[in-house]
């Protein structure tokens, strides 16, 4: 699972010209799930996300996270994090779970989030056409990754 993860003072999303969701100051995450991914992948992300320091403390060093700040997060699924441009000049989208799969998981991450914050998180629209507008704070733009098999190897922690 990937979440391409924004820290932004204002953030929406737009399905057919009407506003789905939107958020001020906080995190606008676009949320990718690979095929192999499963729940565990989902919490570890959004832990991971609501955990992140990436906002300023008192002194101006970034040191403090959704939770510290009071923010909000804004999540919006993209298939595309995982469109492989290895080869040609098509991307390559196989390695992107199937619908179902990536609803159910993109849903979870969403249902996960929302237990860290103790607070509704705003989402975007599954297999909509979406027309995302932000205002990205710094910049500050971090990928975040889990992969299935760093889990069994020994891999990534918390």
């Amino acid at each position: 699972m990937v979440a391409l993860v924004q820290r932004v003072s204002d953030a929406a999303v737009e399905v057919d010209g009407a506003t789905v969701g939107a958020i001020d100051d906080g995190l606008l995450i676009l949320l990718g799930v690979h095929t192999d991914d499963t729940q565990a992948e989902a919490d570890w992300c959004a832990r991971k996300c609501a955990h992140l320091r990436v906002f300023p403390d008192a002194d101006g060093k970034m040191d403090t996270s959704l939770l510290d700040t009071g923010g909000e997060a804004l999540v919006v699924p993209q298939f595309t994090l995982y469109g492989d441009t290895s080869q040609g000049h098509r991307p390559s989208f196989t390695e992107a779970a199937p619908p179902d799969q990536a609803d159910r998981l993109y849903l979870r991450f969403v249902e996960a989030l929302e237990n860290h914050l103790g607070q509704e998180v705003p989402t975007g629209t599954f297999g909509a056409l979406m027309d995302v507008r932000l205002t990205n704070d710094g910049p500050v733009t971090l990928w975040v990754e889990r992969r299935a098999e760093e889990e069994t190897e020994g891999g990534a922690g918390a």
